[in-house]
């Protein structure tokens, strides 16, 4: 499996795909980390404020909020302002990574995503 070396976080993840947003999640969580999935951008927001986060791994091709405003908002919200937020798409072109920045995201991951670039990006 993977080998994690970054210290235990809070990871909510984000992805209109189930599957793929369980499936990293049990990823994390074997690494020892504590994680929660969410699937549609206003669960995300609402999740976001409950779950304190240190990190959201959010999806930018959510269907209705896409994930720039999401984390737009997020970025408004008291107590979030700090989160480390990623991108985790599949939209992996220059112009989305500078879209992401602009939208207040601390790092863009394409999907499928690397276990040992996902590790670092972790922790900045």
């Amino acid at each position: 499996m993977t080998d994690f070396k970054s210290p235990p976080r809070r990871v909510l993840i984000v992805d209109d795909n189930e599957d793929a947003a369980n499936s990293l999640a049990l990823i994390l969580k074997l690494g020892g980390h504590e994680t929660y999935s969410v699937y549609t951008a206003t669960a995300a927001l609402q999740r976001a404020a409950d779950f304190k986060p240190d990190v959201v791994l959010l999806d930018i091709g959510l269907p209705g909020m896409d994930g720039y405003e999401v984390a737009q908002k997020m970025r408004e919200l008291p107590g979030l302002r700090n989160i480390r937020l990623v991108a985790v798409t599949g939209y992996g072109r220059s112009d989305d990574r500078r879209r992401a920045r602009e939208a207040g995201f601390d790092a863009h991951l394409t999907k499928p995503v690397e276990f040992a670039m996902l590790e670092r990006t972790l922790t900045g």
